[in-house]
């Protein structure tokens, strides 16, 4: 029997409590999941390395063994297929990520037809955290305990404690 795999794509820059919920919410349908940080030069300057992402996610997700931490650049249908994984794993927040989701949906259902694309809202608690929001309130000394794993904000508080 062939295992479900998806991929569970982003900047995870720093990964959130949100992130972490879709991953538990995703092995609840999938058999394993690789996430995979990606490199998005659209993005703006990233907080933390792809490697220090990396190596969070994986001390994070080290007792899950159908949990894979990864990275790639390029296409995404081509890593899921080159990863024999069957499913893009997103998560919609509000109806502002609806229309960007939707369009890369059918873009990547376009460019490979084999790969499906599963959408979960994201848990009530959740639905206004983001890592851009977290990184914000973080620069400033902000609290953020309660929306990042205690790893990450360890590293945050470390992080801007050096910035000064």
């Amino acid at each position: 029997m062939t295992k479900k795999i998806a991929i569970y794509p982003g900047s995870f820059d720093p990964v959130t409590n949100g992130h972490l919920d879709m991953i538990e919410r995703g092995l609840r349908l999938f058999d394993g999941l690789i996430v995979a940080i990606l490199h998005n030069p659209a993005k703006t300057k990233a907080l933390f390395s792809v490697e220090e992402r990396m190596e969070m996610l994986r001390e994070i997700f080290r007792d899950k063994p159908n949990v894979e931490v990864d990275s790639h650049s390029g296409l995404l249908v081509d890593y899921a297929e080159k990863k024999q994984a069957s499913a893009i794993l997103r998560g919609l927040r509000a109806v502002s990520d609806f229309e960007y989701e939707f369009q890369m949906a059918l873009m990547n259902r376009r460019l490979n037809r084999k790969v499906q694309t599963v959408f979960l809202m994201t848990g009530l608690q959740w639905i206004f955290t983001s890592s851009s929001i977290v990184k914000e309130a973080a620069t400033f000394g902000g609290d953020v305990k309660s929306m990042v794993p205690p790893l990450v904000n360890e590293k945050l508080r470390e992080r801007f404690s050096k910035n000064g």
